[in-house]
């Protein structure tokens, strides 16, 4: 064809040719951005993973009220320290001078797990509600921190300060000793 055009022939063998090759360029494409995806989202999930292994500097935050150290709370963290467990308490945590609420934020935050000591004290009180408040703050993004106790009181006493924690399975001290909520706690944890 020396007059400048081209055969229907010719045209069809070119648009076939850039089709195959738009195609296959359009699906290498598509597979780069399927790894790259991929790829990205697998390294914010190791960053993200690292990170969060870095701030956790304790198991377990242990929220009571101060009239349930004598007769659970001291001795219950020592057994969960005595069974390898890292624990946030106050009298073992804070020092002269420190702010409370920066304490109490830093070891909400930087704990696995909440152990929750309910008690009528408990209910009575401001400071263990607003640690409640704080580890029911990270069940809403959907971790499952809250490991309650029921101290000295009925499931009906916990229904009536919240039906939520009621719904939990809790251990209660008029069931188990001290040494066997710990050991119970800590294979939580640890498993």
């Amino acid at each position: 064809m020396l007059d400048g055009t081209v055969s229907l022939s010719r045209l069809i063998e070119l648009y076939v040719f850039y089709s195959i090759n738009t195609v296959k360029v359009m699906n290498y494409c598509g597979e780069q951005l399927s790894i790259l995806h991929h790829t990205q989202y697998h390294s914010e999930s190791i960053l993200f993973n690292s990170e969060k292994n870095q701030e956790v500097a304790y198991d377990v935050f242990v929220s009571h009220a101060s009239e349930d150290k004598e007769d659970f709370v001291r001795d219950f963290v020592k057994c969960l320290q005595q069974h390898g467990l890292k624990v946030w308490y106050d009298e073992f945590t804070l020092r002269v001078g420190d702010s409370l609420r920066r304490s109490i934020d830093n070891g909400l935050k930087n704990s696995r797990y909440g152990i929750v000591v309910l008690s009528e004290a408990f209910f009575s009180k401001e400071w263990p509600q607003r640690e409640l408040d704080g580890l029911f703050a990270r069940e809403v993004n959907g971790e499952k921190v809250i490991l309650p106790i029921w101290h000295k009181i009925s499931k009906n006493e916990v229904l009536k300060f919240s039906p939520i924690i009621a719904d939990m399975l809790a251990l209660n001290t008029s069931s188990f000793t001290i040494e066997e909520i710990a050991k119970e706690i800590s294979d939580r944890v640890l498993n």
